[in-house]
């Protein structure tokens, strides 16, 4: 059975958005591109409330609610994935269903233009940033946090997934996050152009924006799913510029 988290709302708040996420063994929600939504979310100050779904159930889950596909498979077949929102504001009777979190980062900016988290004149910018922290700085992570992960789900969602590979010990460890940390080191490189601006953490360089929220949700993957290991070593690098810029987005969190 799915559980529920129910963010408190005043009687003038719009009507509660649906999220749709993935449980992990507790009830701290663990997954980066999920995260990048419940930032936004938190930061519009959006009543919410969470609806888990396990792994096996995902494809089932959104058909049942008619919401879009993320993808397309080669031979045509429809890929379902999370996150998805459901926001019945505009008509409770028929109401908007967005899937994908850059297409849900769209939707609210555009629905909710109140707390911009794409500040004008910045859209294409922080849709190159946010491409390339998912496809990029991200990339050396799969190898560490997707089996790391996979222990960290719910036994179902485990049982989903058979085969899932170790996660690199000894040599093989310090060689992941070696790729890990150069990744960091061009990204910090390339925040430093920033200079004086803000306090020299977020990406826009005073205003916290979605980019930022994307770069958190990694961090936040980390901290949450290697916490020991990762974070341990993630939060030091650079000055401790990876945990001042999470926490700073903290606040965001709850």
């Amino acid at each position: 059975m799915s559980r529920h988290h129910y963010r408190s709302s005043r009687s003038s708040a719009p009507p509660s958005i649906t999220l749709y996420d993935i449980p992990g063994h507790t009830p701290q929600p663990w997954a980066p591109n999920i995260w990048r939504v419940r930032f936004i979310l938190n930061f519009k100050r959006l009543p919410y409330t969470t609806v888990w779904v396990e792994f096996p159930d995902v494809e089932t889950t959104l058909r049942s609610i008619n919401a879009p596909p993320t993808a397309v498979r080669s031979d045509g077949r429809p890929i379902y994935s999370l996150p998805v929102i459901v926001d019945p504001s505009r008509n409770p009777n028929s109401p908007d269903i967005v899937s994908n979190a850059n297409h849900i980062a769209e939707y609210l900016e555009s629905r909710y233009p109140a707390r911009q988290v794409f500040p004008t004149g910045s859209r294409a910018m922080q849709t190159l940033f946010v491409h390339y922290i998912q496809e990029v700085v991200a990339k050396p992570l799969l190898p560490i946090m997707i089996p790391l992960s996979h222990q960290g789900m719910a036994e179902r969602s485990r049982s989903h997934f058979p085969g899932m590979g170790g996660v690199p010990v000894g040599p093989q460890r310090e060689q992941a996050w070696a790729a890990v940390k150069e990744q960091f080191d061009f990204l910090a490189m390339v925040l430093d152009k920033n200079g004086g601006d803000g306090d020299g953490v977020v990406v826009m360089g005073e205003q916290v924006s979605y980019a930022d929220f994307a770069l958190c949700a990694v961090l936040v993957w980390i901290e949450r799913m290697a916490a020991h290991d990762g974070w341990a070593r993630v939060r030091t690098w650079h000055g401790g510029r990876w945990q001042r810029l999470l926490e700073r987005c903290r606040e965001w969190m709850d």
